[in-house]
């Protein structure tokens, strides 16, 4: 069976789970005890966002993990969250500003911080950048990255004189209807790593007749499959749920390997059909 690592290391030098929770429409009420329950389960990486609204409690889950046992830290667990208004250098500043004070005191530091989009236009997405580098710099973040960039925005990244650091990720929809294998290629030839936010296109594939039938040969469920396809892709993934009872079984995904002949059953690399925004086409 072909190794896949639990964790991986960015080109920032630190390490990475390949599972991570999804927390998009998370609410505010029930994002600390599931988190929690995350937590108890198995999970180590935790995915957020301002936009999500959820960033605090998110971080008070965490915390509380880490504090109820004394043999838990604060580096077992890998929090991300997201900018979403960057079109100036001092609005990205005062944004970096509010996702960090929403953990300041429960977790102290991000461990990676992402630009949720190319919005902005390159005038606002280098400003944002230039942002997030000087958060690295002041130790408030530790890894930085973007989210549903296309190749024509990461080149004009790495064509900005004022590139210090190289992005760690790129976070965007990839599932056998939405493979995004061009882009997902020219991040891996940059040393980016890919990640898969609706790894499960948002449930709408998972009585699929085809992959139904190969998730039986493998006694597992079509969720299991579509992540473990992912997962063998190389990606990092980012389940998203919020029943308790799933969150277990979402990270049970070392025990098989899909041969060839069933990945290529359930791809279609002659579709695109993203669930969420589609983004990395803008200018």
């Amino acid at each position: 069976m072909t190794k896949i690592s639990k964790s991986i290391k960015l080109n920032s030098g630190y390490s990475i789970p390949t599972i991570g929770l999804g927390t998009w429409l998370l609410s505010t009420s029930e994002a600390p005890s599931l988190v929690y329950k995350a937590l108890d389960a198995g999970y180590r990486h935790l995915d957020t966002a301002i936009y999500y609204g959820n960033e605090r409690e998110v971080g008070e889950g965490i915390a509380k993990w880490i504090s109820d046992d004394p043999s838990r830290k604060r580096e077992d667990v890998f929090y991300t969250s997201k900018l979403w208004t960057f079109n100036t250098y001092s609005r990205a500043k005062e944004e970096i500003e509010r996702a960090f004070s929403q953990v300041e005191h429960s977790l102290g530091y991000i461990d990676l911080l992402l630009l949720h989009s190319p919005m902005g236009g390159p005038e606002g997405r280098l400003a944002g950048w230039k942002a997030l580098q000087e958060a690295v710099e002041e130790g408030k973040v530790k890894s930085i990255g973007v989210s549903s960039w296309g190749a024509q925005h990461i080149d004009q990244l790495y064509a900005w004189d004022g590139l210090t650091i190289e992005p760690a990720v790129n976070q965007f929809e990839v599932h056998p209807w939405c493979m995004r294998t061009e882009l997902s290629e020219f991040c891996k030839k940059k040393g980016i790593h890919v990640e898969s936010y609706s790894p499960l296109a948002h449930g709408e594939r998972l009585k699929d007749a085809t992959v139904v039938k190969v998730a039986k040969k493998y006694g597992v469920t079509p969720a299991q499959l579509l992540l473990r396809w992912n997962l063998q892709k190389g990606n990092i993934i980012l389940p998203k749920t919020s029943n308790p009872d799933r969150l277990s079984s979402n990270l049970d995904l070392f025990g098989f390997e899909l041969a060839d002949e069933d990945v290529k059953l359930i791809e279609h690399p002659e579709v695109h059909e993203p669930t969420d925004w589609e983004c990395t086409n803008m200018p």
